[in-house]
Parts: structure tokens; C-alpha cells; sequence
């Protein structure tokens, strides 16, 4: 439920795509923004919005549904999301993108709230999950306990926000720039550390 990570998905696939074989890919949950029931500030709903605008502006092909902020009420939460995409892996380590991605077309292309139990569960249906497993492992205490680790481990890393890339070489983890518009970027600077 990170707007910028939204943006990144484009380029982020293309990293993916052309990475050497030998660099394995961890992804892990940073949080955000822990669990509330309380509408999201007015003040805070208008900075959000405008980040969309400017996610637009500056990551071409981007799009946003800018009703949500009309049809939804929106909460700052997002560790059910996370816990969502951790209920998915839980099935088949294949639904976590496929997770990943079903939030973020329903949060950002079709205006649906993922802070809402309820459209996680949809998500997880439309994906053919087992929705009884699921739904139980929306709400265990071992799900929000990995949750806790990856947000704990991103942090020892050095993850700093989202999204963040570590990349971890001969027992060194290095934060590597963003760029959100070139792919070849980020593949040059994990090039030249394993060129070292």
C-alpha cells in the first residue's frame, strides 16, 4: 500500500527480468502503518492524494483511481495488507506477488480500501486461495509475528523507506539509489559490487 512502490513496479519487473542468476531476490514487508480502526486525517487524505499526482507526474504511466478518496474511508492502515500477503505465501510462495498485485490494482486502479478485511478476503477468492486457511491466517498471532520479523529484519538492513533495495555482498548490505524511470540504473550498481 506504498504509492511510490506502485510507481516502482514497473521498473522494479524489469530489474527482475534482467538480474544475473546468481543474485537471489528476498522481498520483505516493511509495515508502514500499523493496524487502526480511525478515519485517516483530512490533512493527511490531501498529502496522499497529491503524492499521487506527483507519482504521476514523475513516473509516466502511472495511474491512480483519485475516487477512492471519495468512495472509501480511508484509515492509515496497512499491516492487514501485509498480513494479506503473508496469509498468500502461507498457500503457494506464488501468490505473494500475485497478492502484492491484487492490493495494489484494488487500492489504486479500482478504489477499494485493503485496509478493510473484507476486500482482502475478495482478493484472496478472485486469486483461488483457500478462503477458510486464509481467513485464518489474516488473523493469527503467527502471522502478525512475521510480520514483526521482516519489519524488523528490512530495518537491520537499513531499509529506510519504501520502497528500499539492500543489496547483501560478501557480508555487506549496500542501499542502492532508486530510480524509478531506469531500470539500467540500479542494474549497473549491483553490476559494479559484484564486479569488485
Amino acid at each position: 500500500m506504498c504509492s511510490w512502490c506502485w510507481g516502482f513496479r514497473a521498473t522494479w519487473l524489469t530489474v527482475l527480468e534482467d538480474l544475473p542468476e546468481a543474485v537471489s531476490v528476498v522481498t520483505l514487508l516493511g509495515g508502514l502503518a500499523p493496524d487502526s480502526a480511525q478515519p485517516m486525517p483530512t490533512e493527511m487524505q490531501a498529502m496522499i492524494s497529491n503524492t499521487w499526482k506527483t507519482i504521476q507526474q514523475r513516473i509516466p504511466g502511472t495511474r491512480f483511481d483519485h475516487s477512492f478518496w471519495q468512495k472509501c474511508q480511508a484509515r492509515r492502515s496497512t499491516y492487514p495488507a501485509c498480513r494479506a500477503v503473508i496469509a498468500a505465501r502461507n498457500q503457494n510462495p506464488s501468490f505473494e506477488q500475485a497478492m502484492v498485485l491484487a492490493i495494489q490494482q484494488a487500492y489504486y486502479l479500482n478504489a477499494q480500501n485493503p485496509s478493510d478485511k473484507g476486500i482482502l478476503v475478495d482478493l484472496a477468492k478472485d486469486l483461488l486461495l483457500d478462503i477458510t486457511l486464509f481467513e485464518k491466517d489474516l488473523s493469527s498471532e503467527q502471522t502478525q509475528q512475521q510480520l514483526d520479523r521482516e519489519i524488523l529484519q528490512a530495518r537491520a538492513l537499513g531499509a529506510t523507506g519504501f520502497p528500499s533495495l539492500i543489496l547483501e555482498y560478501k557480508d555487506k548490505n549496500s542501499l542502492l539509489k532508486l530510480s524509478y524511470n531506469d531500470p539500467e540504473k540500479i542494474l549497473k550498481q549491483v553490476l559494479s559490487f559484484l564486479t569488485k
